[in-house]
């Protein structure tokens, strides 16, 4: 076999490939083996017909033609090593020359991994957010926490933003019912404005018993974009009285016998939160640091492939909040257009961080240990939200073992850009990121519109303890292989 390589760009390469007929000898053997075990030939025993009986049944051509299908695989995977070629994605094969007798001769058109002269990425310098923790922070999860045990209490006044009324709704379009739009007893909060646009001003100032109508745009459904008339009824109208906060609330609502206690607690666990945040604000910034001193060419199949994840996720979040992409696009203000271009600019981004961590997990001559990736599945199991033996049950049916192991490679790699990073906060202290590594789990990088919740610290002492809210971003630094690699769009300010 002699193959020729042709460089078409600097991701994509052009294989020509000659193979003299005598080289197809085991897979013409294998063709006629696979077609006598078919058929049932008198005379013959099943699978034992000879080749010459074969030809007179299927014809010469098709065995040869059956055979050539057969050993294109393995010609252009030896082709592939020949070159010492690092491909990505599948090759768009071609047979330009065959017939029996004579040579193969096939073309394979693939991208490839592009090279990378990879800048400095030891002793990068990178300056954070210096961490406070104020009394309004502390009284913010105070509040939270004081929401829980509060008590509804019966009002007899017009309605205003904080009450929580109790109402029914219905609405029609042009004079027809909206299939779904009718509730009874439904409760909702007066001011959030989450749930239909302009029920908030209807309601304002209305009283128990009172009916109002309004006109809205609708934004699911069948009728996702008409102008429907709504009616809303009053059924009641209550006030939230939150307990005092005293020593007798922080013993009913954590496990202190003191509100002093109980602050310093909150106050604690802030801090953790806002160190969390910290470290995830590092990585981020020396990600991007890195990726800005350097020039990577990016194959088009591997952007294309990770857009394809994007949207794949964002159509499975918006399906299971029953939200059409046209009406997620118009509640977020963009175009499909705009839209469109965001998602890839992000993708390529992800694409382009994956190589740059590869070159440096291969100039590192990282590896995987069996405790690291075991402790990856278990992170991703549950990320999956699935028992671990059936995730990895499903990883092994998918072989999908070396994803998790790139996954790994690459957030080793990012360690040791964190771990050599000079990283100082914005007071000039230097930040130190070993009391958190461990905590910086399950990122979703590069995505800037990505929500960065500040946590709520204390605010499920109800129920043992709540953790702080989701602490931005998360990632381990293990993880940044999917991190930097794919990230699923979320869906901010989905309404139904």
């Amino acid at each position: 076999m002699k193959a020729t390589k042709e460089v078409l760009s600097p991701t994509r390469v052009k294989l020509t490939v000659e193979v003299p007929f005598e080289e197809l000898k085991p897979d013409l053997d294998s063709a006629y083996k696979s077609l006598a075990r078919q058929v049932r030939i008198p005379g013959f025993r099943p699978g034992r017909a000879p080749a010459a009986v074969l030809d007179q049944r299927f014809g010469r051509g098709y065995v040869v033609e059956q055979a050539m299908q057969g050993a294109l695989p393995r010609l252009y995977t030896e082709a592939i090593e020949s070159e010492s070629l690092d491909v990505i994605g599948q090759p768009d094969v071609g047979v330009h020359e065959f017939s029996d007798g004579e040579p193969l001769v096939f073309t394979a058109e693939v991208d490839v991994r592009p090279e990378i002269e990879l800048p400095q990425y030891e002793g990068l310098e990178v300056t954070v957010d210096a961490i406070t923790v104020d009394e309004a922070d502390v009284t913010a999860q105070l509040d939270t926490l004081r929401d829980r045990f509060a008590t509804l209490q019966p009002v007899e006044r017009p309605v205003q933003d904080g009450d929580f009324i109790t109402l029914d709704l219905s609405a029609t379009v042009d004079g027809q019912p909206v299939p779904g739009a009718d509730s009874s007893g439904m409760s909702y909060e007066v001011g959030q404005d989450n749930l239909i646009s302009g029920l908030d001003d209807a309601v304002r100032g209305a009283e128990e018993g009172d009916e109002r109508t309004f006109t809205t745009e609708l934004v699911a459904g069948d009728f996702a974009g008409r102008e429907a008339n709504v009616t809303v009824k009053i059924r009641s109208v209550k006030v939230k009285e939150r307990p005092e906060l005293d020593d007798d609330f922080a013993t009913t609502a954590s496990e202190f016998d003191t509100l002093a206690e109980l602050e310093a607690d909150i106050r604690s666990r802030l801090q953790e939160a806002k160190q969390q945040d910290q470290g995830v604000e590092a990585r981020d910034k020396l990600l991007e640091k890195l990726l800005e001193s350097v020039e990577v060419p990016l194959p088009d199949s591997s952007v294309e492939t990770e857009v394809q994840a994007r949207n794949n996720s964002l159509a499975q979040q918006l399906a299971q909040v029953g939200l059409t992409r046209e009406a997620y696009l118009q509640s977020e203000g963009k175009t499909e257009e705009e839209f469109t271009a965001e998602v890839r600019e992000s993708a390529a981004q992800a694409v382009k961080a994956q190589f740059v961590l590869d070159a440096i997990a291969e100039k590192l001559e990282l590896n995987v240990e069996q405790q690291e990736l075991t402790e990856h599945l278990l992170r991703r199991a549950a990320q999956a939200q699935m028992p671990p033996q059936e995730f990895a049950n499903q990883v092994m049916a998918q072989n999908g073992i070396g994803v998790l192991m790139t996954e790994v490679l690459r957030g080793k790699a990012l360690a040791h850009v964190l771990d050599t990073a000079s990283i100082t906060d914005s007071s000039g202290n230097p930040v130190s990121l070993d009391d958190i590594r461990a905590g910086l789990q399950d990122i979703e990088m590069l995505d800037e519109d990505e929500d960065e919740d500040e946590g709520a610290a204390g605010a499920a002492y109800a129920e043992e303890v709540a953790e702080v809210d989701e602490v931005s971003g998360g990632a381990e630094v293990g993880d940044a292989g999917q991190a930097a690699g794919r990230s699923d769009e979320t869906v901010p300010g989905a309404q139904a």
